[in-house]
């Protein structure tokens, strides 16, 4: 993509460059959240509590 082209359709106009920014942000927020969740449980894998909750539970009727 251009610059000519990526200033025409994001930075041009106020209105859409705040949006582009705003979306850009909720995507970057969810990703990294995500990534960040996922480093947590690859790194604790065998000392939380869902993974030794069966050892642990007794199943009583």
């Amino acid at each position: 993509m251009p610059l000519s082209r990526l200033y025409n359709v994001f930075f041009r106009r106020t209105s859409t460059f705040v949006l582009s920014i705003a979306v850009a942000a909720v995507v970057f927020e969810r990703a990294f959240d995500q990534g960040a969740d996922a480093l947590y449980e690859q790194l604790n894998h065998g000392k939380l509590w869902k993974h030794i909750k069966h050892k642990y539970e007794t199943h009583e009727k």
